[in-house]
C-alpha cells in the first residue's frame, strides 16, 4: 500500500511521515517543496512539488492508494479532482472545525467522491510561541481575553492520529474533532507553560487598541482575526474531548508536557 503525504516539509506533514514509518509503513511517498529542509528519512520516496501547485502533484499520485492531504482551501478542489482521477482509495484530510475557513477543504474532498476521513483539530499548542518573545524577555505575559477557553491540541498528536487512520480501513466517512485533554483559559495556559518550563510567569490582561497593537506586532494582518477568535471563545468555549486518546490508546499530550518538550522555543 503506497501512501502519499502532502505538505511533508510542514510541521504536521513531516510528523505524519515519521509516525507512518514508526508504525511499520513500508511504502511512503512524501511531496515536499524542499527535500533538503524536510530531511526525510532514508527509504521515503521523495517527490518535489506542492499541494499549493496542483500541476506538480500528478506524478506524485502515480500508484498511490492513500493520501494525507494538508489543508489549502484555494487548491483543494483541483487537488481532489486529481486524487479521484488517480484512483486513490482513501483521503485523510486535515481541516478544522466544521463551518469555518477550512470547510472548503472538506467540501472538496467529499465532492471528489473518494472515501475520506476528516481530521478537525482546533488550535495548535504551538500557537503558544506567540508568547515566546515575552517569555524570553522576562516573566510577564501580556495577552487579551483571559476568559477565552479552548482545548488546544499538540501537532504531534494530530500526526499520530493521521498515521493510524491512514493505515486502517475502518474510519472511512467519519469526522474526528481533535482536541487536547484540557479546556484552558488564557491565564491557565500561561500557568501550564510555567509549570512545563519551570518558570514563574505572570499573566497580564490588555484590551482595546493595546491588545490590537500587541497581536498585530506578532501576527501582522492576522492579529485582529486571532483576537476575534478569542472573543468568540469567551461566549462559546471549546470543551476537551477524548478522541485523540481513544484513537491512540494513550493519553493526549497536556499543555505542560508540550511545553516541557519544546522548552527550547521559549529560551
Amino acid at each position: 500500500m503506497k501512501i502519499l503525504v502532502t505538505g511533508a516539509t510542514g510541521n504536521v506533514g513531516r510528523m505524519v511521515v515519521d509516525e507512518l514509518l514508526a508504525l511499520g509503513a513500508a511504502d511512503v511517498r512524501a511531496l515536499t517543496v524542499d527535500p533538503v529542509r524536510a530531511a526525510l528519512p532514508d527509504g521515503v520516496d521523495v517527490v518535489r512539488g506542492s499541494f499549493r501547485r496542483p500541476g506538480t502533484v500528478t506524478a506524485a499520485l502515480d500508484g498511490v492508494d492513500k493520501v494525507y492531504l494538508a489543508p489549502d482551501p484555494a487548491t483543494a478542489p483541483a487537488i481532489c479532482a486529481l486524487i479521484a482521477r488517480a484512483g486513490v482509495r482513501h483521503v485523510v484530510d486535515m481541516a478544522g472545525a466544521k463551518g469555518d475557513h477550512w470547510q472548503a477543504v472538506e467540501d472538496a474532498v467529499e465532492a471528489a467522491g473518494v472515501p475520506f476521513t476528516h481530521l478537525e483539530p482546533g488550535e495548535f499548542m504551538a500557537n503558544a510561541t506567540l508568547w515566546a518573545p515575552q517569555i524570553k524577555a522576562g516573566d510577564e505575559v501580556r495577552d487579551a481575553y483571559p476568559q477565552a477557553v479552548n482545548a488546544p491540541v499538540a501537532q504531534e498528536d494530530i500526526a499520530a492520529v493521521a498515521a493510524r487512520v491512514l493505515l486502517s480501513d475502518e474510519f472511512a466517512g467519519r469526522s474526528f474533532e481533535l482536541t487536547g485533554p484540557e479546556a484552558l483559559s488564557r491565564p491557565a495556559k500561561v500557568a501550564a507553560l510555567a509549570a512545563g518550563l519551570g518558570r514563574d510567569l505572570r499573566y497580564v490582561e490588555v484590551a482595546g487598541t493595546e491588545a490590537v497593537a500587541l497581536f498585530e506586532s506578532s501576527m501582522g494582518e492576522y492579529g485582529q482575526w486571532y483576537l476575534d477568535g478569542l472573543a468568540q471563545l469567551v461566549d462559546h468555549p471549546q470543551a476537551a474531548g477524548t478522541v485523540v486518546s481513544d484513537l491512540l490508546g494513550r493519553p493526549a499530550t497536556t499543555y505542560s508536557e508540550w511545553a516541557r518538550r519544546h522548552a527550547d522555543l521559549f529560551g
